[in-house]
């Protein structure tokens, strides 16, 4: 049966329509992806408000953060320590004499991340839950990071200022189990154990789905970081009220304009068959 001129023309439309709607898609995609790869170059300038785009979304942002780090479940101290990469805010819990437990939070994260799990991990530990110095929290870099060695160098110089010694234990979630595996290859003398909890770019490389996601969410439109941030924590979601209202809070409480973390590169298998870690889980 031959499609009638006005059957033929509809289909026509119907295929210019999603063909035009995929190519957007696809262009959206590059430009979030190669925001999101790309890491910051060049000379940084220091305003009053920076990292901020303006001194009112610095406001705003740190008046939520405040308001959720109201609900910290223990007792903790506040220490702000310099390093050549800039400031890095760590918030600091457990007995003053229990041996240390780093904590690394995921990507455009900041401490409040381990909100959950501070009072169990606080009861045997001295914890030190850090604001990432590129992350969205108190720590504020005034240097660019472009590669691993910029990471661990300023983790290196973050755990001399806090005077921690060697048999530090680390554990980082997400790219902050990057962080983790990446310090661990250059400083394994520092370290007692390490904790990967879905660490990124390390055991397995990122699968294509959460490249794409990810790469949506660095548009400046919360409803992009909200979709990625549901996919991303579906069983938190689905889990009950409480759950759901904790991913809404992590999203409120991004920033727009985020800054960059650059491309995380995969180690060699050979490296992870060597590695020079006592303990690692």
């Amino acid at each position: 049966m031959k499609a009638t001129p006005l059957k033929a023309r509809r289909l026509l439309k119907s295929f210019l329509v999603g063909c035009g709607t995929l190519t957007l898609l696809l262009i959206v995609g590059i430009v979030g992806l190669a925001t999101w790869m790309l890491p910051d170059s060049g000379p940084i300038e220091v305003t009053g408000y920076h990292p901020f785009r303006s001194a009112e979304d610095r406001e705003r942002f740190l008046t939520l953060y405040d308001q959720r780090a109201q609900r910290w479940p223990v007792p903790s101290e506040n220490r702000t320590v310099s390093t050549s990469y800039g400031t890095t805010f760590v918030r600091i819990s457990g007995p003053a004499g229990a041996p240390p437990l780093v904590l690394l939070h995921g990507v455009s994260g900041n401490s409040l991340q381990w909100m959950p799990n501070i009072e169990a991990l606080s009861q045997e530990f001295r914890i030190y839950a850090v604001d990432g110095i590129t992350d969205h929290g108190r720590s504020v870099y005034t240097r660019s990071i472009e590669s691993a060695d910029d990471y661990t160098r300023w983790l290196d110089e973050l755990f001399s200022g806090l005077e921690l010694r060697d048999r530090i234990q680390l554990v980082g979630l997400s790219y902050g189990g990057w962080m983790t595996s990446q310090y661990a290859f250059r400083f394994p003398e520092r370290l007692d154990k390490i904790v990967l909890v879905a660490p990124v770019g390390t055991v397995l490389p990122l699968r294509m789905e959460w490249i794409r996601r990810a790469a949506l969410s660095a548009l400046p439109h919360r409803r992009f970081t909200r979709d990625f941030m549901y996919w991303l924590l579906e069983d938190l979601v689905r889990r009950d009220e409480a759950g759901k209202r904790m991913v809404d809070e992590w999203v409120e409480s991004t920033p727009r304009g985020r800054p960059s973390n650059g491309w995380r590169r995969l180690p060699p298998r050979s490296k992870w068959l060597s590695f020079p870690v006592p303990g690692t889980t």
